[in-house]
């Protein structure tokens, strides 16, 4: 799988990741959860790496944090989630509480879920990151509606990773966002990559572009997400599923071409 830079440290991070909202939110007694490790499989298999998460999916953290510890050989997982709630003593306890559910003594990213409090936040996760609890900081949301106050944090303060709502028919981040953490040096994790859910059963039913082999590309699902990871100021794309031929596939968006600029075209002409 390809990987992209973290602009904020250089390290490389594989392009294509996996979003547990849903998917992951089961009970081990649930049918579901037995397809679950074969799901981590596949990331890792495809050569993935980051498992997003959150306090407000439900049982998420904990159902990754019980496979991982049993997972073998040793995951190679970077860990992503968020703190979401009010108050500054709310948050550490909410966030040692991901410590423990996910069962590890550092998180990769912490990112301030939908800008909740974000002020109040923020001072904490430098604190953690100093100390090498975190290694990096970021804020999300997934709403045109926020998009002004998110530009307005990401132009007041340094920050490692922006997660946000970006898919074929979904395109408003590119206006300024996208353009803004291009300069400064901003990382870009997609979430929401197929939309609001009516993107891939609009298109299923088409013929896939005749260039579609050229770039890698078996499925409209591997197409949207590599329309996502054309675009440069992209880092990488969390599609969540608890389904393991779907990790597989969406995977399978992280190797090959990227898109031209006219292909990606031809695509946005497609959705309408």
């Amino acid at each position: 799988m390809q990987t992209r830079a973290i602009p904020s440290s250089n390290e490389s991070l594989p392009i294509v990741g996996l979003g547990t909202y849903r998917g992951f939110d089961v009970e081990p007694a649930q049918p579901a959860c037995k397809n679950l490790p074969a799901v981590l499989d596949a990331l890792f298999d495809k050569g993935g790496k980051l498992i997003d998460s959150s306090p407000m999916y439900g049982r998420a953290e904990q159902t990754v944090g019980e496979l991982l510890s049993i997972h073998e050989p040793r995951s190679p997982a970077f860990l992503a989630t968020k703190v979401w709630t009010r108050g500054r003593e709310e948050g550490i306890a909410q966030m040692e509480q991901s410590f423990a559910l996910l069962q590890t003594d550092r998180i990769d990213l912490m990112q301030i879920h939908n800008l909740l409090d974000w002020q109040t936040h923020l001072p904490t996760l430098r604190h953690w990151k100093e100390a090498g609890r975190i290694r990096y900081i970021g804020i999300t949301h997934y709403t045109a509606s926020a998009y002004e106050e998110v530009e307005a944090v990401l132009k007041a303060e340094p920050l490692d990773f922006l997660q946000i709502n970006y898919a074929l028919d979904d395109r408003g981040a590119e206006n300024r966002l996208l353009p803004l953490c291009r300069e400064r040096g901003v990382a870009v994790i997609c979430n929401r990559p197929f939309g609001g859910g009516g993107l891939l059963a609009k298109l299923k039913d088409k013929p896939l572009p005749g260039w579609a082999a050229q770039v890698g590309v078996k499925s409209w699902a591997q197409l949207a997400l590599k329309f996502l990871l054309s675009h440069s100021a992209v880092t990488c794309v969390i599609p969540g599923t608890g389904n393991p031929r779907y990790m597989a596939e969406n995977a399978q968006a992280g190797f090959g071409p990227m898109l031209t600029d006219a292909q990606r075209q031809q695509l946005i002409a497609l959705v309408g």
